[in-house]
């Protein structure tokens, strides 16, 4: 399997600089990043280390998922997931406090239970939820 790279180039303090993270291997998009648009309610055009896990979080748990729900014999027409990652202080620095996963299904041939099994198994098998274990991940499934 093939590695992927991004890279983040930084200028000056935490308070008063900034940077630009770059998706390298896709070359699809270069965000801006700073600390006091990551702390604020409103990024205003900013991106976040925490929006990027969020994006990763939710693609990497509709591809498990997708595939477990074939495994059991459904067929996924459509799966709506939203990630929310929470950021709050640590004993030093931050730290993430807790994952959401929302997820809404449109599948073919499980029934409620088999897709909340499904939804269970991808929350705890999708590599992503696997590399972020020492976070607490919640999840909401549900048939539309």
């Amino acid at each position: 399997m093939p590695t992927r790279t991004a890279r983040t180039a930084w200028n000056g303090t935490l308070q008063d600089g900034g940077g630009q993270t770059e998706l390298t291997s896709s070359g699809l998009a270069t965000f801006d990043v700073s600390f006091p648009k990551r702390a604020a309610d409103d990024a205003n055009g900013a991106t976040s280390p925490e929006e990027l896990i969020a994006a990763a979080h939710s693609a990497c748990y509709a591809m498990q998922l997708s595939a477990l729900i074939g495994e059991a014999g459904g067929v996924p027409q459509s799966l709506d997931v939203t990630a929310v990652v929470g950021l709050g202080p640590d004993t030093v620095g931050f730290k993430l406090t807790g994952i959401t996963l929302t997820v809404r299904g449109e599948v073919e041939g499980l029934d409620a239970d088999g897709f909340a099994q499904a939804a269970q198994a991808a929350k705890e098998t999708c590599p992503v939820s696997k590399a972020l274990t020492g976070v607490q991940i919640t999840l909401d499934a549900a048939l539309v």
